[in-house]
């Protein structure tokens, strides 16, 4: 019974957006009977600030930063209980460091720093994280399809700057269990069979950090 393998109880998804994020935490937590927590919504800034409006970035980045740092504390609430429910969340609280230092000048950065190191220091790490990974050219052809008024005023540019800041904090993260996911080569949201073949991964024991590669599809589907 010695290596009988324990699922994580908190699992955090990551990647940049229209990656799958959601869809996948929605997925493992009905799979999991977990609690689910979702990325906060309904940022009063985050129009403006996508629209390149002058002041927008630390206001859109506070408020990240806040509503992030309440959820992620309740998480750490639940997880310290007597029986805790497992927690599947659709971000890493380290994320939004990672977008402060694309969007805040040095000033903004050294005040936003400040409230940082002390909300991280009272939020869980992730038992597992789960990267999804996909090439700036296939996430820009993902917003265009989903057609989003508020998401169509983001810039190549910005795309490709997340993009590569992600790539960038994965290659050095060592804090939890990594699985990094291709969503450029498979597409779980649509193809049963590429979800089937993710979630029998996660069945089974991740340690370190670790790639999922599935084979091609036979007939190319």
């Amino acid at each position: 019974m010695a290596d009988f393998f324990e699922p994580p109880r908190f699992i955090a998804i990551e990647g940049p957006i229209r990656v799958g994020k959601s869809t996948l935490s929605r997925i493992l937590a009905e799979t999991l009977h977990a609690r689910r927590i979702v990325e906060p919504e309904n940022n009063p800034f985050l129009d403006r600030f996508y629209q390149e409006m002058s002041g927008m970035a630390l206001a859109t980045q506070m408020w990240f930063l806040v509503e992030r740092y309440d959820q992620m504390r309740q998480a750490a609430k639940d997880l310290a209980g007597s029986d805790p429910w497992p927690i599947v969340a659709d971000y890493l609280f380290e994320k939004d460091k990672l977008f402060a230092y694309i969007n805040l000048s040095d000033a903004e950065l050294a005040l936003y720093n400040r409230y940082y190191q002390d909300f991280r220091n009272e939020v869980p790490t992730p038992d597992l994280v789960i990267y999804l990974q996909a090439s700036p050219e296939v996430l820009k052809q993902r917003l265009k399809r989903k057609g989003l008024t508020q998401e169509q005023a983001i810039s190549d540019a910005y795309i490709e700057q997340v993009a590569k800041a992600y790539e960038h904090f994965f290659f050095h993260y060592t804090a939890s269990d990594l699985l990094v996911v291709d969503t450029s080569e498979i597409d779980f949201v649509n193809r049963e069979q590429d979800l089937a073949l993710l979630l029998k991964r996660l069945s089974e024991p991740i340690k370190g950090k670790q790639y999922f590669r599935p084979p091609p599809s036979p007939n190319g589907a």
